[in-house]
């Protein structure tokens, strides 16, 4: 940005002789430049036969609105830049301004194929926050990873199937979307929403799983895995496929960690991270799975990778319906002062309230009709404190960083998101390759700009 003090000029920004005479001593702020004409101005002065390709922010391969800067040497990358922030939404410091549950329906908006991993890491904060950790009950914890696994597959099937819709195999994504909605009936019928759910509270769950809940995750998890298969058998040793995507966007393991690079992505370099593993939360101690791996560090890994972990996560959404069936209790924490009413019903006016604590607050407490509306206006306060908490996202370690001040809203609640981690890795995956390349290299990222920019 340059400044310029009018009156010895003239004011390129002046329409009239009257507006000069107004403008006269007045200071003009001229702004310009930016990547594009940086690089442009430098390939002009060279002389050299090089092409700038502005790709993006609008490009249908771009996972949003990133923006890819991408010099080129005939049909080969020889430099790549990524620009962000065209989804920037401001959710983190919206949520200095709400109470910390009115903080779930934010942080669950950010990576919007991954909602229930953004509430599940805020919540597992707040707790720690407010020393309930162990108060949580177990039967939510349990449906906390039923949603979150279902969650997992969901995102997965949308990298998988864009991807292969971004290389020309329109078959590839109609089959992960029709298993995408599979998954979305079992979420909307537990949530009453597809996505941007709001669903898991600090303290455990907006509502219950009932029976005819697990009947239809049981009845729909054979269907997922026969889809599975199908996609299977569509990508896996399909060679067009392993010549797209075998030794394309390679970043081996020393990269990944040098980037702080996890999820798909690291364990695509044969290291087997999980913090599903490494530092268990919500009871994943009790799961049996399998970490998976694969040791190739390219495109193709990464869609190995995926496409096994999502039967890993059929297992444990079978051992949840199990868990739950077994497991009878409350699905929110006992401490009034905390907990939102968890048994929800559907009435005339929607979801909300149950009939039981409308009448209670309505009809037999003034005292809880009192402390219901405090609750839900005013909020609970949080000790002084800070804390930072992971969980292992479909796209890697995903965690929250809260603090408390002691109000009834956050002081400061930032996120790392793992799209924004895994995106720094565009350069090196892009670099060195042709263009056609670029577009299975950031798919095998998995960006969503929503996560990246907040």
């Amino acid at each position: 940005m340059s400044t310029t003090t009018m009156g010895a000029g003239r004011d390129p920004y002046a329409t009239t002789a009257a507006d000069e005479a107004a403008a006269d001593g007045a200071t003009v702020y001229s702004s310009g430049g930016g990547d594009w004409d940086d690089l442009a101005d430098e390939v002009t002065s060279l002389h050299e036969e090089r092409v700038v390709v502005n790709m993006g922010p609008q490009h249908p391969s771009t996972h949003g609105v990133l923006r890819l800067i991408l010099e080129l040497d005939g049909e080969t990358v020889t430099e790549a830049r990524a620009g962000i922030g065209y989804l920037h939404t401001g959710i983190e410091k919206n949520m200095e301004f709400r109470t910390w549950v009115q903080g779930v329906t934010f942080c669950t908006r950010m990576d919007y194929l991954t909602p229930m991993f953004q509430e599940t890491a805020y919540c597992l904060a707040v707790e720690k926050l407010l020393g309930i950790t162990d108060d949580v009950p177990a039967r939510a914890s349990i449906i906390r990873v039923l949603m979150m696994e279902l969650t997992r597959i969901s995102s997965h099937l949308v990298c998988l199937g864009t991807g292969g819709m971004e290389m020309g195999a329109t078959t590839v994504m109609t089959v992960g979307f029709r298993e995408r909605e599979r998954v979305f009936k079992v979420i909307e019928a537990v949530t009453g929403l597809r996505m941007n759910n709001a669903f898991i509270r600090p303290g455990g769950v907006a509502q219950d799983v009932l029976p005819e809940h697990i009947a239809l995750c049981r009845e729909q998890v054979p269907l997922i895995r026969r889809g599975l298969g199908e996609l299977e058998r569509l990508i896996n040793e399909n060679p067009i496929v392993k010549g797209r995507m075998v030794d394309v966007g390679i970043l081996d393991l020393t990269g990944c960690v040098a980037l702080g690079i996890t999820g798909p992505m690291l364990r695509s370099t044969g290291l087997p991270h999980d913090l599903r593993r490494a530092a268990p939360y919500c009871g994943y101690e009790g799961y049996d799975f399998d970490v998976v791996t694969w040791d190739s560090s390219d495109a193709y890994g990464r869609l190995r990778v995926r496409m096994e972990e999502m039967y890993q996560s059929l297992r444990i959404i079978e051992q949840a319906c199990d868990k739950l069936e077994a497991t009878p209790g409350p699905v929110m924490v006992a401490d009034p002062r905390i907990a939102w009413p968890a048994q929800l019903a559907v009435g005339s006016d929607g979801m909300g309230n149950s009939l039981d604590h409308i009448r209670h607050i309505m009809g037999e407490s003034m005292e809880s009709l009192i402390h219901h509306f405090k609750l839900v206006t005013e909020g609970f306060r949080v000790p002084p404190g800070q804390v930072y908490v992971a969980v292992e996202s479909a796209k890697g370690e995903l965690g929250c960083h809260a603090v408390s001040d002691g109000a009834t809203r956050p002081y400061r609640v930032h996120f790392r998101d793992p799209s924004f981690n895994n995106l720094q890795a565009t350069s090196l995956v892009c670099e060195g390759g042709q263009v056609a390349d670029v577009i299975v290299a950031v798919a095998s990222i998995d960006p969503v700009m929503g996560g990246v920019d907040r």
